[in-house]
């Protein structure tokens, strides 16, 4: 079938290795195949492998786009039309017939054929094209072919190729030779055109208008300055749409190229025309896609990502900034046939900091569906599977965790009846739900139409209500929605056929019901009559716009809602009206009875319950709650106020003193003295407080707290309290003073200086470790010294004090010598 070298575009550089390609899969049964854009491994090898095999070649591409657009070459290059020697497949399309000897197919779609007929019968090779570009289904379609060689087909060959000579992981996993073509490129002069200011990405990963408008700037630049067409390269459909429009009037056919485009627009783009052309694409036309003409490339240095969308709760295209090793391959789209022009929107500063290499998209997609798909192949979360990377813990646990929510998988990670049945929808798990359960409440038809609004950004991305964009599209939009419109009905048919007619329902609430069904965890019931602030069943506040027209709506279906840093509540931007009735039928597994009892400002609520998640729907008083139960919300309500717990608590003086003495002995002598301080107490409530009659504040305050504490009192050495911390302190005068504990802190008595006479050592407590402090008072009760050391005192600070004391209290005995005279608290005369 390889047509020979004069045919023109038979003679590529990949030509010159197709022999020893040839000999390692005869040899082996598999190769590595290395080469850059457009040398021709996509088109000549498949024609190799067809001339040296018997059987049928699959030659798997990453996009429809990319299939269709291989399968015209390898025809063109046969002298043929798709549908003879040469046919392709993708869902919902299929050209070709029993004499095809090769069939290009997208690689989610080979993946599906896989689960159906893992032997592939007649097939004697498999071609992985594209595998630098580390599509997961990619991966995924390369461990499946392994382990259907190893276990299946012993005689299956498989290829995988690569743009990029980064192969390590690909000669890894296929312990097969790499064959590297090399071809002689164009020089291609790079243009820094960054715009005059830096315009980052807007909130929720939008891309700022005025980059576009640049962009489309920089377009009219690069056709001034040179021939020939130019590539232009922006994230994605919307962002095309507004470049096109904004190149309006340009001497050139504006050809927009994107993968859901029809057959007849995608081959308007590709086919030079009498005029020259700007095609406005995607990362499609990065390495998979031939645009012939190209001189020129304009790069917005923006690129789409798998990632795990928060706003949407499902995997999607997240804008990213483009990784270095994806700029250079847009920017040798300019050299393929002769010397060209890169213009890049950015500066050299910013291209520094740019990723070497985008991520595979393994590490970071939501992983829902890929656990699906290995589940059904029976290798759940990939166990077992020769995967190039493995996929990371978090999110493949979230995504199983979402799989059992949904009854796709058992308790061991094996695919259930459910889970083939949505597998077989070819959505993400949480739109196949919706798929499979709207089918019986809103009709078949009406679900399909939903979901397919649901999976595309640019159909919901009007205004913020749904079910009005629904209305438009089923109207069939206006003019200038015709494409829209177009590619809704497509996305309707591509989820399937048949099933269950229309119900009953309005269609505003059947989109909600659907939405409800993908969703239910952002199912939202406003906060108040006409209000734009919601609760979501989730437990997050949601946030409508102002001036929605859903404001006001009871209960919402919410699709997509994003939350910007800081902000407490989520933004919502597409949402549906639904009720409670509906909302309790799609998200009846968040449906809870509970009783609930808790302290709360300050009494006990004790109440039965119901809930749609975080959100209460009805409540009702328990009439004779668990006692034990409502201890337990005592303490915790106790607990949760920290020291304030305590301060609800009526504390006498006595209590005061026993609390401060118990934790005088702990901080001095510690065990079996008790803590008692803040939180030792209440982490320890049960063992001295009794609260099983507490049902109100004013219960606490008539606790016996003094009494309490005293069963913390440690036996037997509660028989010492009073001689190891007293509560008075007898003095020399015969008077008993009152001692001031403050944990570790030495203890305090304050007495008349008089009635110390003759006490030749300060006391001390807690068995002579902790000496007093005495604060020594005037006949006034006025402190006129602090000592810790008495006999020090007599000797250096009496006399100055006694010479003072004697002028102001001359009534009052002044000795000369303290330590003889007798301690007294009366004046002379009454002595």
């Amino acid at each position: 079938m390889l047509p020979p070298p004069e045919v023109p575009g038979a003679d590529l550089p990949v030509r010159a290795v197709l022999p020893e390609t040839i000999s390692a899969i005869t040899s082996t049964g598999k190769a590595v195949l290395v080469s850059p854009p457009g040398s021709g491994k996509t088109s000549l090898l498949p024609l190799a492998l067809a001339d040296a095999l018997d059987g049928k070649i699959l030659v798997a591409e990453p996009r429809r786009i990319a299939t269709r657009a291989a399968a015209r070459r390898l025809a063109e290059l046969l002298g043929e039309q798709p549908g003879g020697r040469v046919g392709y497949a993708m869902r919902d399309e299929r050209v070709g017939g029993a004499q095809t000897r090769i069939e290009v197919v997208t690689t989610g779609l080979l993946v599906q054929r896989l689960q159906r007929d893992p032997e592939l019968p007649g097939v004697a090779a498999v071609v992985i094209d594209e595998c630098h570009e580390r599509h997961l289904d990619a991966d995924l379609l390369l461990a499946f072919c392994l382990e259907v060689r190893d276990t299946l087909r012993a005689d299956l060959a498989l290829v995988a190729t690569s743009a990029t000579p980064d192969t390590a992981a690909l000669t890894r996993a296929l312990d097969a030779p790499v064959i590297i073509a090399t071809a002689a490129a164009h020089p291609v002069d790079k243009i820094w055109a960054p715009p005059s200011r830096p315009l980052p990405l807007l909130p929720g990963q939008r891309v700022d208008p005025r980059l576009l408008d640049h962009v489309a700037d920089v377009t009219r630049r690069a056709l001034a300055e040179g021939d020939g067409d130019v590539l232009v390269f922006v994230p994605g459909e919307r962002e095309i749409a507004t470049v096109a429009r904004a190149l309006d009037g340009v001497a050139a056919d504006v050809r927009p190229l994107f993968g859901r485009q029809s057959r007849a627009e995608q081959d308007l783009a590709l086919t030079p025309g009498r005029k020259r052309r700007i095609v406005v694409t995607t990362s499609v036309a990065e390495s998979s896609l031939t645009v012939p003409g190209v001189r020129a490339v304009v790069d917005a240095g923006l690129a789409r990502e798998p990632r795990m969308d928060q706003a949407r709760g499902l995997g999607a295209l997240i804008t990213t900034r483009v990784s270095k090793a994806s700029a250079d391959q847009r920017a040798g789209r300019a050299g393929r046939e002769a010397p060209g022009r890169a213009y890049r929107c950015w500066s050299p500063e910013e291209h520094v900091h740019l990723a070497a290499h985008a991520l595979p998209e393994i590490a970071t997609a939501d992983l829902a569906g890929f656990a699906l798909t290995t589940a059904a192949w029976g290798a759940p979360g990939g166990e077992g599977l020769a995967l190039l990377d493995p996929p990371p813990t978090a999110a493949l646990d979230a995504a199983t965790g979402l799989l059992h929510r949904l009854d796709a998988i058992d308790t061991q990670g094996r695919i259930t009846d459910r889970g083939r049945r949505m597998a077989a929808v070819g959505a993400h798990p949480r739109l196949a739900r919706a798929v499979l359960d709207g089918a019986e409440l809103v009709g078949a038809e009406r679900a399909r139409e939903v979901v397919a609004l649901l999976s595309d950004d640019s159909l919901t991305g009007h205004h913020d209500d749904l079910a009005a964009r629904y209305r438009e599209l089923r109207t069939g939009g206006d003019a200038r929605d015709r494409d829209g419109t177009r590619r809704w009905r497509q996305e309707a048919r591509r989820l399937g056929s048949g099933g269950p007619g229309h119900t009953a329902m309005s269609d505003d609430l059947a989109v909600g019901t659907v939405v409800g069904l993908a969703y239910p965890d952002r199912i939202a019931r406003a906060r108040g009559a006409d209000t734009a602030s919601y609760q979501m069943t989730g437990g997050t506040g949601a946030q409508l716009a102002e001036s929605s027209r859903l404001r006001g709506t009871p209960w919402l279906a919410i699709a997509v809602a994003d939350r910007q840093p800081g902000r407490a509540e989520a933004r919502v931007r597409a949402a549906a009206p639904i009720d409670e009735p509906t909302a309790r039928v799609v998200a009846a597994d968040l449906v809870t009875t509970s009783e609930e009892i808790e302290w709360a400002n300050g009494a006990l609520v004790a109440r039965r319950v119901e809930r749609l998640g975080a959100i209460e729907l009805s409540a009702a008083p328990l009439r004779s709650p668990d006692p034990q139960r409502v201890q337990a919300a005592v303490r915790e309500g106790l607990r949760a106020q920290g020291a304030g717990g305590l301060v609800a608590l009526s504390w006498t003086d006595a209590a005061r003193s026993l609390r401060a003495r118990l934790g005088f002995l702990h901080a001095v002598l510690g065990d079996p003295w008790p803590d008692v301080g803040d939180a030792a107490l209440l982490e320890r409530l049960d063992e001295w407080l009794d609260i099983s009659a507490v049902r109100r504040s004013a219960d606490l305050r008539r606790l016996d707290v003094h009494t309490a504490l005293r069963r913390l009192l440690p036996w037997p050495a509660a028989t010492r309290l009073d001689e190891l911390a007293p509560e008075r302190l007898q003095v020399p005068s015969g008077s008993r003073v009152r001692v001031a504990y403050d944990g570790a802190e030495p203890p305090v008595a304050a007495v008349k200086l008089q009635e110390t006479f003759g006490w030749t050592r300060t006391p001390a407590l807690a068995d002579g470790r902790a000496p007093i402090v005495l604060h020594l008072l005037s006949p006034a009760g006025r402190t006129v010294a602090i000592t810790a050391d008495l006999a020090s005192f007599w000797r250096q600070g009496y006399p100055q004090v006694r010479a003072d004391l004697r002028a102001r209290y001359p009534r009052h005995p002044w000795p000369e010598d303290p330590l003889t005279a007798e301690a007294t608290a009366r004046t002379n005369r009454r002595q």
